[in-house]
């Protein structure tokens, strides 16, 4: 191991991580949003939409990130559609992250009992109120295990971006293998670094989980 070789690079892929957080950051947000509707739909079984829901979870679980990213990068400007790589790659992990959190949404929905959002109705709360005050937050925190285990994974899913020219981790590990041959290090730090973003998000994914256990949510 080539300590010296380790230490030069380091910081290119400290900035590498930095663009790899943000990009993740960006891609789960919208995930989030897109999750939380398409769940709606899904729940209400709105007329129409709520199978144009059922269509997009289906499409986009069923098809691998490089493949959305490739048909953005590359397949768009085809079509006159020129969008840059970052924006490619943020499109591509909320669409392909909509659909994992809009199942783990749509089955913390259903894991509320009807008769809560009858007693709501009961005592004069209206539709809006009992999704807010009654379903809402037991959804959530039922929810949160499976939320935070598909953040990890979106953030995994990162490693792809390489593939539309992104300089992330993953391409700066390929760059210094092809430039200096340096496999064992420039793998070691490239683990290092995945595991200095992911493990803080397991460990306050696990302390929030038993949180919300003694706390009597998500039983």
């Amino acid at each position: 191991m080539d300590l010296n070789f380790i230490e030069k690079y380091a910081p290119m892929y400290v900035e590498a991580a930095g663009l790899t957080l943000r990009l993740g950051f960006i891609g789960i947000v919208f995930s989030l949003a897109i999750g939380l509707i398409c769940s709606f739909l899904l729940y209400y079984k709105t007329p129409f939409l709520h199978k144009i829901a059922a269509c997009y979870i289906e499409l986009s679980r069923n098809t691998p990130l490089l493949v959305q990213l490739f048909f953005l990068y590359f397949g768009l400007p085809k079509l006159g559609i020129m969008i840059s790589a970052e924006g490619c790659a943020i499109i591509g992990l909320s669409f392909l992250g909509g659909s994992y959190m809009a199942e783990v949404f749509r089955s913390g929905l259903e894991a509320v009992e009807k008769n809560q959002v009858e007693a709501g109705l009961s005592v004069g709360l209206n539709h809006g109120q009992v999704m807010r005050y009654v379903v809402l937050p037991q959804a959530l925190s039922i929810s949160v295990p499976a939320l935070c285990a598909n953040v990890i994974f979106l953030i995994k899913e990162t490693s792809v971006f390489s593939a539309v020219a992104l300089a992330d981790l993953m391409f700066v590990a390929k760059d210094l293998i092809g430039l200096y041959y340096k496999t064992d290090e420039a793998l070691f730090m490239l683990v290092v670094a995945y595991m200095i973003i992911l493990l803080p998000i397991s460990l306050m994914a696990a302390m929030l989980e038993r949180r919300l256990r003694y706390a009597g949510f998500g039983n």
